[in-house]
């Protein structure tokens, strides 16, 4: 790798080049990202990648000018000083903070580039035309304002939030409530049967454990294992797999850890209240993302979760 202060100005305006056109192609493909789900955020990244394809343009007209039409290959990953960039625009899941992160770190590196190029610059064309871009690349965040004025109206960020809310929804909170109320309700009968038969908190306890891990374990490889997500929209499985079983062991740990508690009348009022306060959680979260009426999802999750208990509680005492 090279120093960048052993760089030539040919070599300085060859790098420059290209790195607007490989931020021009970054930009490119960010829009084409984020078409589908985010079209107002799409538009303005088409708009970043025009203003640094125009820079693109007047660097070449440079360089021809000075050195011909001869241009040696020089990347940014020959020189050293360069930020290592972390290729958020390959990832199957594009999230548009990361994205815009990004786009930030990449303008900020730019307007550093190019001040320190311009300062080493000799030639007097050469440094007005380099300085120029720094101060245009500092001012880049008021370009992408004036673009999202322009493509980001508030009906635009009404539709992308609530793009954002359904993918939200879709990725991560239908597999979590589906863990959760699994991990909360299935494992009411095991755990309170161990209670009645045993009256033995530790083995209640480890009764619990184990229905909640295994619980958690099994509902995890489900989900992961039910799509790619790819027609769905669903995200990555792993993601999903790893919600799902999460959310399905805390729901079953709930009302196993207060059989830690020593006396086992005690422990069992704890793990009652515990209970209880899953249900309401679970028809609270079906209520504010699944667009259920609060009353119905009580009534469900609530009856539901009794009869499972009803049912650990006698047999376990037959």
């Amino acid at each position: 790798m090279k120093r960048f202060e052993d760089l030539t100005e040919a070599e300085t305006l060859a790098l420059a080049i290209a790195n607007e056109e490989e931020d021009s192609r970054i930009y490119a493909t960010f829009a084409m990202r984020l078409r589908g789900d985010f079209p107002a955020t799409a538009a303005v990244f088409d708009g970043m990648a025009a203003e640094e394809d125009g820079h693109r343009r007047s660097l070449l007209s440079l360089y021809e000018e000075k050195f011909g039409r001869e241009l040696p290959l020089i990347t940014r990953q020959d020189v050293r000083g360069f930020l290592r960039r972390n290729p958020v625009w390959l990832a199957e899941e594009l999230r548009i903070e990361q994205v815009r992160r990004q786009a930030a770190v990449m303008e900020l590196e730019a307007g550093e580039f190019y001040a320190r190029a311009a300062e080493r610059a000799r030639d007097t064309d050469v440094r007005r035309l380099l300085g120029d871009l720094a101060l245009i690349e500092r001012k880049h965040e008021a370009v992408a304002e004036r673009l999202e004025k322009t493509h980001l109206t508030e009906s635009a960020k009404a539709s992308e939030s609530s793009t954002a809310r359904r993918l939200l929804v879709l990725q991560v909170v239908q597999p979590a409530l589906a863990g959760l109320i699994d991990g909360s309700v299935s494992t009411l009968a095991p755990i309170f049967a161990a209670a009645f038969a045993t009256q033995s908190t530790h083995e209640t306890f480890l009764v619990g454990l184990a229905a909640s891990v295994g619980a958690g374990i099994s509902m995890g490889l489900t989900e992961a294992m039910s799509d790619d997500g790819a027609i769905t929209g669903r995200g990555r499985p792993w993601i999903r797999g790893l919600a799902c079983g999460l959310a399905t062991a805390i729901g079953g740990l709930g009302h196993a850890l207060p059989y830690l508690i020593p006396d086992f009348w005690t422990a069992t009022a704890v793990a009652g209240i515990v209970v209880v306060v899953e249900l309401l959680a679970i028809a609270w979260i079906r209520w504010r993302y699944m667009e259920t009426p609060f009353g119905a999802a009580l009534v469900q999750i609530v009856l539901g979760g009794l009869l499972v208990l009803l049912a650990g509680i006698f047999i376990g005492s037959g």
